[in-house]
C-alpha cells in the first residue's frame, strides 16, 4: 500500500482543519476520512494549474511549486502558498525530493506522459490533467509503467466524479433506463482559427526551449490583437497546436468521449473501437497528415465523426456543433447530459421509479465519495482513498486510455482525411501503414522520457 512506504505529514497548522471532509458511501450512508495528509507539488501553475490547486490544498499540502514561466513560479506562490512554497523551473528537482508525496501536473500535454512515468519511477503517486497522453503508444508505455510500480495515478477527467449529473447518467444506462442504445452523440465544440503568426520574441519570463521539451524545436510566434491575450504557439493556446495536443478532440473530447464510452459499455455494448470515420476542417491543408503551414493554429475546427465498435450495434458521434453535451438515444427514449443539467424521459421517471439503493455506488465502485460542490476536490480525494486503501482510482490510467485512444484515433482520422480501422485486442491501426506511423512520436534530443 503506498501509504506505508512514505511518511505523510498529517494536520499541518496550514490546513488541519480541511483534513477532515466527511466521506458518505453512495447509497450507504456511511463516511470515510483521510487519516493521511500528504505533500504535493504543483508542476504547472499557468490558469488552470492556479485554477486547481486549492481543491487539492483541501487535503494536502503544497510545498513546491514548478513552471518553467518565472512570472507563474511567483504568481503562483503568492496566490496558493503566500510566497512560503519552494520554487522550481526543473520538474527533475521535485521529483528527487524524498518528502513530496503526490504531484499535480497541469503543463501543456505534450509533458503530461514523460512527468507522469519519471514521477511513478521515482515513487510518487501522482494527479494529472488530461489528457493523459499525446499519442497512443505514449498511453501503452504509461499503463506498464504503473503496473510494474503500483503508483496510484488519477487523470482529471473529473465528470467522472459529479455524482447527481455523470455518475447518475451511467447508472440510469446501467439500470436499462434507456434499453438497449442506437446512437450516442458528442458535442465538444469548435476549434479556434488564428490568423499567421510571426516569429517573435518569447517573453522574458518564459524559458521557452524547456516550454518546448520533447517537442520539435520552433521559434516562437505571436501576435497582438484588441481586446484580447495575444496569438501564439504557446502557453494557454497549446491545445490549437497537434504538436503540443490534439485540438478539441482531447480537450473537451476527453471529457465527454470519457462518459460516452462508460454508459455505451454500461448498457450492455461493446465499448472496443474498430473504426473512425468522418469528414473535419481545419485553417491550414494538410499533406500525408502534417500541416503544410506551420505558422498558425492547426488542430481541426470543425467536425462530424462517427466511431464503430465492435459489437456493431452502437454508433458514437462526434461533432463540434449543437449543445455541448453527451445525448443517448435508445429503443425506450433519450437522455441528455452536460454539467449543467441531467434531462430526458428517465430523469422524468425517476419520480415514480427511483434508482435502487446502491445504483450510483456501484457505478463509482463501491468507493466513497466526499460531499463537496467542486467536483476537482472530489475527484482528487477519490486518489487519495485509493493511495490509503490501495485500490484503482475512479480515472484510472487504464481505462482512460482506453477512451483517449478514440480520441487520438479521431485526430489522425482528421489529419489524413480517411477512416482509420483499428485492432482493439493489438491496440494498433490496421491496414494502413502512414496512419499506424503516427501512433507515436520522436522526442527531441535531450528531452527523451528517462527510464531509468
Amino acid at each position: 500500500m503506498a501509504i506505508s512506504r512514505r511518511t505523510f505529514v498529517q494536520g499541518s497548522a496550514a490546513g488541519a482543519g480541511a483534513l477532515f471532509v466527511p466521506y458518505h458511501a453512495l447509497g450507504a450512508g456511511q463516511e470515510y476520512t483521510p487519516s493521511f495528509r500528504p505533500r504535493f507539488a504543483q508542476i504547472g501553475v499557468g490558469g488552470n494549474g492556479v485554477r486547481t490547486a486549492p481543491s487539492k490544498q483541501l487535503f494536502a499540502d503544497l510545498v513546491a511549486i514548478c513552471d518553467v514561466d518565472s512570472s507563474h513560479r511567483e504568481q503562483g506562490n503568492e496566490i496558493l502558498c503566500g510566497g512560503k512554497a519552494d520554487l522550481y523551473a526543473d520538474y527533475r528537482e521535485v521529483l528527487a525530493r524524498d518528502d513530496i508525496d503526490i504531484v499535480a501536473i497541469s503543463t501543456p500535454d505534450h509533458w503530461h506522459t514523460k512527468i507522469v512515468v519519471e514521477a511513478m519511477l521515482a515513487g510518487k503517486d501522482a494527479y494529472c490533467e488530461k489528457p493523459l497522453t499525446l499519442t497512443i503508444d505514449e498511453g501503452k508505455l504509461i499503463r506498464r509503467v504503473q503496473r510494474e510500480t503500483g503508483r496510484k495515478v488519477q487523470v482529471g477527467t473529473q465528470q467522472r466524479s459529479m455524482e447527481k449529473l455523470f455518475v447518475k447518467a451511467i447508472a440510469m444506462l446501467a439500470e436499462g433506463r434507456l434499453g438497449k442504445l442506437r446512437r450516442v452523440q458528442t458535442a465538444i465544440g469548435s476549434g479556434a482559427w488564428s490568423p499567421q503568426l510571426p516569429v517573435a520574441d518569447a517573453p522574458a519570463a518564459l524559458d521557452w526551449d524547456r516550454w518546448l521539451g520533447p517537442a520539435p524545436q520552433v521559434d516562437y510566434r505571436s501576435l497582438p490583437r484588441e481586446g484580447h491575450r495575444p496569438f501564439s504557439n504557446g502557453h494557454i493556446d497549446f491545445r490549437w497546436w497537434y504538436e503540443y495536443s490534439g485540438g478539441k478532440l482531447t480537450d473537451w473530447g476527453a471529457h465527454h468521449i470519457d462518459i460516452a464510452m462508460l454508459g455505451i459499455a454500461a448498457a450492455g455494448h461493446s465499448a472496443d473501437p474498430v473504426a473512425v470515420s468522418g469528414e473535419a476542417e481545419h485553417a491550414v491543408e494538410y499533406v500525408d497528415g502534417k500541416p503544410a503551414d506551420t505558422t498558425r493554429y492547426n488542430t481541426a475546427q470543425k467536425f462530424n465523426l462517427k466511431v464503430d465498435f465492435a459489437g456493431g450495434d452502437v454508433e458514437l458521434i462526434i461533432r463540434n456543433d449543437t449543445d455541448n453535451g453527451i445525448l443517448f438515444e435508445g429503443e425506450r427514449g433519450r437522455m441528455f447530459v452536460n454539467r449543467g443539467k441531467l434531462v430526458g424521459k428517465p430523469v422524468e421517471e425517476l419520480a415514480s421509479n427511483p434508482l435502487p439503493e446502491g445504483a450510483i455506488s456501484q457505478v463509482y465502485r463501491g468507493m466513497p465519495m466526499i460531499e463537496n460542490p467542486e467536483p476537482k476536490a472530489v475527484h482528487f480525494s477519490n486518489l487519495l482513498y485509493c493511495i490509503e486503501n490501495d485500490a484503482s482510482p475512479i480515472a484510472n490510467v487504464h481505462s482512460h486510455m482506453k477512451m483517449l485512444n478514440v480520441c487520438h484515433l479521431a485526430g489522425i482520422c482528421c489529419r489524413l482525411g480517411r477512416r482509420i480501422e483499428w485492432d482493439p485486442v493489438r491496440e494498433t491501426i490496421v491496414g494502413d501503414d502512414l496512419a499506424a506511423s503516427m501512433m507515436k512520436r520522436p522526442y527531441r534530443d535531450g528531452y527523451e522520457i528517462d527510464l531509468g
